[in-house]
């Protein structure tokens, strides 16, 4: 089951913000530095597509993106930001459906993973992989367990509240870090925010 954020695509950036303040954007700023110009960028599940603003902000031009979320009322938002000079392809689905050339320098899954059983990362994760060049940037960001008690509270409300209203499969983080271990991946950059409770990683196939 795909999971789609249709029922709260309208309060879902405001919500992000009451909870974690700058944190979920500025994970998101650590990433884009890694960006470089002239690139074939994948996003995958950019939500409202606020990322595309501060994608443009920082390469107004030159960039290739194709950006993949599954959600409409997500897709809707995000088709209405600013691209600039940069050429874009909006694609309403899933990504392990859609058939794309293995030809992308980057990809960045912001808040992806956490949303799926391991059985669904794995394929989503595969397919992912599939797409890269070699040597090509992995961009994620996504919440982790480092044993504080306010980490697990938060997580299982996150997890009860989405399950509740867009129907999430995941309930518990699926082993993240582990998939792209067992993958041969190695972060060659990561950051945490929010109390080490979020972190952004960059890996290179």
């Amino acid at each position: 089951m795909a999971a789609s954020f249709n029922n709260s695509a309208w309060f879902y950036d405001r919500l992000s913000r009451l909870v974690y303040g700058k944190a979920i954007v500025n994970t998101q700023f650590y990433l884009l530095g890694y960006i470089q110009p002239n690139s074939n960028i994948l996003i995958v599940g950019g939500g409202t597509g606020w990322i595309l603003d501060e994608i443009t902000r920082l390469h107004p031009t030159g960039l290739k993106i194709t950006y993949v979320e599954p959600a409409k009322r997500m897709m809707a938002l995000s088709q209405k930001r600013n691209a600039a000079g940069n050429e874009i392809v909006f694609i309403n689905d899933v990504v392990e459906n859609v058939n794309l050339p293995a030809n992308f320098d980057a990809v960045l899954t912001p808040f992806l993973f956490d949303n799926f059983t391991a059985e669904t990362l794995k394929i989503v994760f595969n397919k992912i992989d599939s797409l890269l060049k070699p040597g090509a940037f992995w961009l994620n960001c996504d919440f982790q367990l480092t044993g504080r008690w306010w980490q697990v509270l938060l997580l299982k409300s996150m997890f009860l509240f989405f399950r509740t209203i867009d129907k999430i499969e995941a309930g518990e983080l699926p082993g993240i870090e582990d998939c792209f271990n067992r993958n041969n991946y190695s972060p060659k950059s990561e950051q945490t925010f929010f109390g080490d409770f979020i972190v952004a990683r960059v890996y290179r196939k």
